[in-house]
């Protein structure tokens, strides 16, 4: 397994805008579609990276309880799909099925919209203020595949929670670890 990690965009940075297709309802779907009303997860994943393998549990559960409270999750795929055929839109339909995603799971052909987040690797998280600034990148806890280190969320639920509550968020962030971004050749 690579281990690659963020590249940590800068705090504050407004949320890049997207257009593209949610494999789960076959709609094309902008940022104000996603957006919630106290504020984003945006998350690069896709289908086959152990990293995301092992944290999807935990998304799924996040979605589920941080959507009731406003927060809008998106989950979007940049990898290229012509290496890496496992990560093709009608399989990332099965596998948002399979996890019980609440939340589009988008597909990002040309992959601009990894560009513009600059995002690294899977996982990658990011979560947006009411105003669609960055206010947390990074990872979703210290779990990884094989650490032994129990799956909790608590660096992205610390600060979706701070976020909730109108409290600071800790500036001390550590980036995500995971698999490369599948950039295409071209």
């Amino acid at each position: 397994m690579a281990r690659t990690p963020s590249k940590m965009l800068a705090l504050g940075t407004k949320a890049p805008d997207f257009q593209l297709l949610d494999t789960v309802s076959d709609q094309v779907l902008t940022l104000m579609d996603v957006k919630g009303e106290k504020g984003t997860v945006v998350m690069f994943i896709c289908n086959h990276c152990p990293f995301v393998v092992h944290v999807n549990p935990m998304i799924s559960k996040l979605g589920k309880e941080y959507q009731d409270k406003e927060i809008g999750f998106v989950a979007i795929s940049s990898n290229d799909i012509v290496n890496y055929p496992q990560d093709a839109p009608h399989l990332m339909k099965e596998k948002a099925q399979e996890e019980g995603y609440t939340f589009p799971y988008l597909f990002d052909e040309t992959q601009e919209v990894a560009h513009a987040y600059d995002a690294a690797c899977t996982p990658d998280f990011y979560l947006f203020d009411a105003k669609m600034e960055l206010v947390y990148r990074g990872q979703l806890d210290d779990s990884r595949p094989g650490n032994g280190l129990p799956l909790t969320g608590n660096d992205l639920r610390a600060a979706m929670d701070a976020l909730l509550s109108g409290e600071e968020i800790d500036s001390n962030q550590k980036p995500s670890i995971g698999c490369n971004i599948k950039w295409t050749n071209t």
